[in-house]
């Protein structure tokens, strides 16, 4: 039987060193989890880059929060952030553009795609895709830019249940294109059972924060900092390396 892949999610330091002691296969590195995932800093870069030994590193390449549909000077300083991950040498980057129908921008697309080739980066194209109208359409073009693999939820919120549909749909028009497909959003060792039951062939990577609640030393400084709007709502999110152990077990990895 094929192993299924973990790619942890982090976006701070502790996350990171959690990631690959709980023994993460890959982890993609941001910055601000809570919206998605944006660009990670370069000191975290950089402490990646002296971490990078077995366990493979993709950078996130997302210039801000919100929509996926770039101005010029956006796009620019896009580019010279994978110009970073390259020299860095870290393995791969996460990436994506969108009109604002939500189609896919090919043009920016296949620019990022040539570099990381050129790079030798490996490449995941990021949710973006999930706000795509015709799944066949944007799959065909992610295979056709040489594009490793999709991450998704399904277009949905959640992968777990409201994705499921079309996860299932996603992996069977991409096992004809030979790109890869791995699920993301909300996945965790209590319910992974669930996506494997709905779609036993043809999923071969997870995508997973593997976090909890961060614990705040002291409650009233906590509730100062999330009233100061230093924190989101209910807490920080660390991966944590017990989860990390907890998911490989779900996944038949322990």
């Amino acid at each position: 039987m094929t192993e299924i892949l973990l790619e942890v999610c982090v976006d701070d330091a502790d996350g990171l060193l959690a990631a690959i002691r709980g023994g993460a296969d890959r982890v993609e590195l941001c910055s601000a989890l809570e919206v998605g995932g944006l660009t990670p800093t370069p000191g975290l870069i950089e402490l990646a880059r002296s971490l990078n030994g077995s366990v493979p590193v993709f950078a996130m390449v997302r210039p801000r929060a919100g929509d996926f549909s770039y101005s010029d000077r956006e796009f620019e300083s896009m580019r010279k952030d994978i110009e970073c991950v390259a020299k860095a040498r870290l393995a791969g980057i996460v990436f994506g553009a969108n009109h604002c129908d939500g189609t896919l921008d090919r043009h920016r697309l296949e620019i990022m795609a040539k570099m990381a080739k050129e790079f030798g980066l490996g490449t995941t194209l990021h949710r973006s895709f999930d706000l795509v109208p015709h799944i066949g359409e944007a799959i065909a073009l992610a295979a056709e830019l040489g594009i490793e693999r999709i991450l998704t939820s399904g277009r949905a919120a959640k992968a777990i249940p409201d994705g499921l549909e079309d996860i299932a749909k996603t992996v069977e028009i991409a096992n004809g294109k030979g790109i890869k497909v791995m699920v993301g959003a909300g996945i965790r060792a209590e319910n992974v059972g669930q996506l494997f039951g709905r779609i036993p062939f043809g999923i071969w990577e997870v995508h997973s924060s593997c976090s909890s609640v961060e614990e705040t030393n002291a409650e009233k400084s906590g509730q100062t900092i999330a009233k100061l709007g230093f924190e989101p709502n209910g807490g920080k999110r660390r991966t944590n390396e017990s989860e990390v152990r907890r998911m490989k077990e779900a996944l038949g990895r322990n």
